[in-house]
């Protein structure tokens, strides 16, 4: 089974500051058949104007991963979490039983673009935390690379449920293929450029859900980036 949302579909939040799009449910966007796959609960593709950004505010029981694909970031939290995440660079905050953080444009000139993610934990109350990977831009090229995971052993961003995150950045013509399991869903994410999967063209900005199925293969029309995303569905 597969469900397609479209670019134009997404909810936008847009301020002085901020232009947001959000593929889920968000803020005053609100649609109630929309509201997640699986514990995958945000995906809001943000772009800050220089020097700005969220100030301090709270979250709680919530996996929340950022992804930078434009400038650089300025995170701190009341975990002691504290850093600036660049183009090549995954950072998560586990908000746990509470947390408080701020994040900012750490330039007063250039534009940050971000991927901010929020995935819902397989237990409340968990303790706060926060870390942050660099990886190999080149490791992604042609290829999916994995980025987040439940599994230690993996080296990877860690997230306490279930599910796997994935970024591939594809040249023209080239196609990547993702093994996975019935009783999950597989959803992905074009970040630029356009892909066709199963049949059906997808631009940036657009997404597809995809469940019941063994195999996605994933074929570039152009040029192109992505996020995939392997969850649980009965969490």
């Amino acid at each position: 089974m597969l469900e397609v949302l479209r670019s134009k579909e997404r909810g936008r939040t847009k301020i002085d500051w901020l232009d947001s799009y959000h593929s889920f449910s968000f803020g005053e966007y609100y649609d109630p058949k929309n509201m997640g796959f699986g514990p995958l609960r945000v995906i809001n593709d943000d772009l800050i104007q220089a020097g700005a950004g969220f100030p301090t505010h709270p979250h709680r029981d919530m996996e929340i991963v950022t992804i930078v694909t434009q400038g650089a970031v300025a995170h701190r939290d009341s975990s002691g979490g504290e850093g600036i995440i660049r183009v090549g660079e995954v950072q998560k905050m586990s908000a746990g039983k509470g947390i408080f953080h701020s994040e900012f444009n750490a330039s007063d000139k250039e534009i940050l673009k971000l991927y901010q993610i929020w995935i819902m934990p397989n237990q409340n109350g968990l303790k706060p935390g926060y870390e942050d990977i660099r990886y190999d831009v080149a490791e992604k090229k042609n290829k999916l690379l994995l980025a987040a995971s439940n599994n230690h052993d993996d080296g990877v961003i860690f997230l306490n449920q279930d599910a796997k995150i994935y970024l591939a950045d594809l040249e023209a013509g080239t196609s990547v293929s993702y093994q996975t399991d019935k009783s999950r869903g597989v959803y992905v994410h074009v970040t630029e450029g356009s892909v066709e999967i199963e049949g059906t063209k997808l631009s940036s900005g657009d997404a597809i859900k995809l469940t019941e199925v063994e195999s996605v293969e994933i074929k570039a029309s152009e040029d192109s980036g992505i996020l995939l995303f392997d969850v649980v569905m009965n969490f």
